[in-house]
């Protein structure tokens, strides 16, 4: 095998791992991006002692539901992580 083409073998291999990780988190329902984006000051403020896909830093972001950040509500709401409905009882009860 010619150096070019060892390269290119192991771009390919890489590629195959990183769309196969890809595909199992998100059939395993991790969190998405946009929502790791929208949510990470709220994460760092009020959940980060947990892993940032346990089932703990969702209780956690749960239990601080009326401190979270329009943006993260957003994101978690678009994510279908949490519903419109649920989010406006939250807001009227305050």
């Amino acid at each position: 095998m010619t150096p070019i083409s060892t390269i290119l073998a192991a771009r390919a291999a890489l590629a195959a791992v990183a769309l196969g990780t890809l595909a199992a988190s998100s059939q395993a329902g991790a969190t998405s991006l946009a929502v790791k984006m929208a949510c990470a000051s709220d994460y760092y403020a009020h959940c980060s002692k947990h892993s940032p896909d346990s089932p703990g830093v969702r209780q956690c972001m749960r239990s601080v539901g009326r401190n979270l950040s329009k943006g993260c509500i957003n994101a978690l709401v678009a994510a279908g992580e949490v519903s419109k409905s649920v989010v406006e009882k939250k807001v009227a009860a305050k």
